[in-house]
């Protein structure tokens, strides 16, 4: 079932200083964020290495740059598409943070960008640009390879990734984000049901 949480109040201030073509969300929620770990290039940011939920980071344009993504005053809708993401822990759904990829204080957003907490990510580029789920996480601040995603590794914990409903192996960095796609992360034990679509009811 689609989600569209009510405007909070990161959406609210990004709206003062953005032009909002896409719906608003709650507020990120905030979490403990565990020992940090550096990012391999410059600038040296952390990574949230600590248990779900995982709010929206701080300092977003340094971490759009280190995603190398465009850090624009404003929504570009020439090539404007969105995904779905699920993250699973044990079976139940954590929420994908509100304001990744928007920096309020900069008044900066990036192409690849999340609104609210209900998974909808938002593609919107002056030209059709290939995303991919790094390039998301890079943005977010959480640690993701083949064998952990935060704080969770295997083998204590499996993680496992699904495009469509269907299990993809190796680099999880390299997961294109294509239009009205679905994509879940399952952390741990799995849910009783692997989502392999979303509602995209009202999407361009």
């Amino acid at each position: 079932m689609r989600v569209r949480s009510a405007a909070g109040s990161l959406v609210m201030a990004v709206a003062l200083t953005l032009p909002a073509a896409c719906g608003g969300g709650s507020s990120p929620a905030k979490s403990s964020v565990g020992k940090p770990a550096p990012t391999v290039s410059p600038p040296l940011l952390e990574l949230n290495v600590g248990p779900a939920p995982w709010p929206a980071p701080d300092h977003g344009v340094q971490r759009m740059a280190a995603a190398g993504l465009p850090r624009l005053k404003a929504e570009a809708l020439a090539f404007h598409v969105h995904a779905h993401l699920d993250v699973f822990v044990d079976g139940t759904r954590v929420p994908v943070a509100a304001g990744i990829g928007i920096d309020v204080v900069a008044r900066r957003i990036s192409t690849l960008h999340t609104h609210d907490r209900s998974g909808w990510i938002h593609m919107e580029a002056p030209r059709r640009e290939t995303f991919t789920l790094g390039r998301l996480f890079t943005e977010w601040g959480v640690r993701l390879t083949a064998t952990c995603v935060g704080g969770y590794c295997a083998p204590q914990t499996h993680v496992r990734f699904y495009v469509g409903g269907h299990e993809r192996t190796g680099d999880p960095t390299a997961i294109p984000i294509v239009g009205h796609e679905e994509i879940a992360i399952v952390i741990g034990t799995p849910p009783a049901e692997i989502p392999s679509s979303y509602d995209f009811q009202g999407s361009p």
